[in-house]
């Protein structure tokens, strides 16, 4: 996954925004019984507030082109960074893809001068409770906000 260049997004980047978050999400529509929240935010806000960063790969067909092929959504906060949204499409799972963007958010994190990095994923989603602890992610809690059953995280940077 080397050849990945992560980059902020521009409005021009919104449709690929749309179309990774769909496509990382719409999988577990079924098992969780809800519209994952990132489906339904507004990417072209978030793209305008500088909120995005794309990762954009050499496209296969060898022609130089590039494609955004995952993502990251980051808000700094007073005390922390608060990682909104991490994606990829799903034919490059695997590829160290995902943990390219989470090192991109924990540089991001250090640049501003923040001490750590929280988030929370939807405890439907089994994968990422087995992804987030390997990366040194502790679970800080477990609520539930109205349909969503969430597990809180956070990484300490220091």
């Amino acid at each position: 996954m080397t050849k990945a260049r992560i980059r902020p997004a521009v409005a021009a980047d919104v449709p690929a925004v749309e179309a990774v978050v769909d496509a990382a999400f719409r999988p577990y529509v079924a098992r969780i019984g809800v519209v994952p929240v990132p489906m339904e935010a507004d990417h072209a806000a978030n793209v305008a507030a500088g909120r995005v960063f794309v990762a954009e790969l050499p496209d296969d067909g060898g022609t130089g082109s590039v494609r955004v092929a995952g993502l990251v959504v980051l808000e700094p906060r007073a005390d922390h960074l608060y990682l909104d949204t991490v994606a990829v499409l799903p034919d490059t799972q695997g590829a160290g893809l995902g943990r390219l963007l989470l090192e991109f958010a924990e540089a991001r994190a250090r640049a501003l001068g923040l001490p750590e990095i929280r988030l929370f994923t939807n405890a439907m989603m089994r994968e990422n409770q087995k992804i987030y602890p390997r990366l040194g992610y502790e679970t800080v809690e477990r609520r539930v906000t109205g349909p969503y059953d969430r597990i809180h995280y956070r990484k300490r940077l220091g």
